[in-house]
C-alpha cells in the first residue's frame, strides 16, 4: 500500500462488494501487520462502514470477518506464533457461535427445520428406522451443526484474510516470508491433541456439541495443508501434487478432510518434515 488514502479507498471498496468482503479485511490485516495498530484502525474504519450498512440491510458477514481477522492481526503482529494464531481462531470461532445464536437463532433454526424436512424424502428408508426421539435429536443436532459450519466459514475468512495480508506483507518486504512461515507451521502433539478430543467431544457428546466438530478440526486441516506444503517444497516436488491434493479436498470433501485432520495429530507427534531433513536419502 502507498499511503493511508490508497489503503482506505480499497478497504471501503472491497468492503461494499459483497464477494470482495475478505479483500477488504486482508487491506486491513497488511496495513496493521506493517504499520500497527494505529493505521490499522484508521484503516478498517472505512471498512466499518460498509460492513454495517451490509449488517443492517441483513448480511453481517463483512464486519465479522472484519473484526475477526484484524483481531488475530493484532496477535499476530504481537509475536504470536501460528500455531497460537490458530488456536486462537479457535476461539474466535466460538465467537462467533455466540453471535450467531445470539443474533440470528429463529433463522438458524428454521433452516435446520426445512433441512430436517427434507430428510424422508432424501433418506425415505433410514426416516423410517428412527424412533420419535431419534427424529428429535437428529432436528437439534442439524441447528448445532449449521451454527457451528457457518461459524467456521466466518473462522476460515477471518484466517484466509489474515494469510493473505500476511502474503501481502511478505510479496512488499520480505519476499518467499509468507511461505516460509506457512510450511514450517506444525501443531505442538498437546495442541493437535486437544483439539482432537475437542472434534471428537462434538461427534460423543450428543446434538449440542456438535458445532464443535468443524471449529476444532479447521486448525488441523490448516496445518496438515501446512505439511504437504513443505514436504513438496523440502523433495522439490511439482506444485502439481498440491492441486491435485486442493481438487481432491474439494471433490472428495468427506473422505479426504477426516484424513487431513488425523494426518495432523500424527505429524505433531513424528515431525515428518524433521525426519526428512535430517534423512535427506
Amino acid at each position: 500500500m502507498r499511503g493511508r488514502v490508497q489503503a482506505a479507498l480499497v478497504v471501503a471498496g472491497a468492503a461494499a462488494v459483497p464477494i470482495l468482503f475478505w479483500l477488504s479485511a486482508a487491506a486491513c490485516c497488511l496495513v496493521l501487520l506493517r504499520r500497527g495498530l494505529s493505521d490499522g484502525l484508521q484503516v478498517a474504519v472505512w471498512g466499518a462502514i460498509p460492513a454495517l450498512v451490509w449488517w443492517y440491510l441483513g448480511e453481517p458477514r463483512t464486519a465479522l470477518v472484519l473484526l475477526g481477522a484484524l483481531a488475530l492481526a493484532i496477535l499476530l503482529r504481537q509475536g504470536w506464533s501460528w500455531q497460537r494464531v490458530l488456536l486462537a481462531s479457535t476461539g474466535l470461532g466460538l465467537g462467533y457461535v455466540a453471535l450467531l445464536i445470539l443474533l440470528f437463532d429463529d433463522s438458524l433454526k428454521l433452516l435446520a427445520a426445512e433441512a430436517h424436512a427434507l430428510l424422508p424424502t432424501v433418506m425415505p428408508e433410514v426416516w423410517e428406522k428412527l424412533s420419535a426421539v431419534e427424529r428429535e435429536q437428529l432436528q437439534q443436532m442439524f441447528a448445532a451443526v449449521l451454527t457451528g459450519l457457518l461459524a467456521t466459514l466466518l473462522q476460515l475468512l477471518a484466517l484466509v484474510s489474515l494469510m493473505l495480508g500476511r502474503y501481502w506483507q511478505a510479496l512488499l518486504y520480505n519476499p518467499g516470508g509468507f511461505g516460509s512461515e506457512f510450511r514450517a507451521l506444525r501443531l505442538s502433539p498437546v495442541v493437535a491433541i486437544g483439539l482432537c478430543v475437542g472434534a471428537l467431544a462434538g461427534v460423543l457428546g450428543g446434538p449440542t456439541l456438535a458445532l464443535l466438530i468443524p471449529l476444532c478440526s479447521l486448525p488441523l486441516i490448516l496445518a496438515s495443508l501446512a505439511l504437504m506444503h513443505g514436504l513438496v517444497a523440502m523433495n522439490r516436488m511439482s506444485k502439481f501434487w498440491l492441486v491435485g491434493l486442493y481438487v481432491m479436498l474439494v471433490l472428495l470433501l468427506q473422505v479426504i478432510y477426516p484424513l487431513l485432520a488425523v494426518l495432523a495429530v500424527v505429524d505433531s507427534l513424528f515431525d515428518f518434515r524433521g525426519r526428512a531433513a535430517r534423512n535427506p536419502g
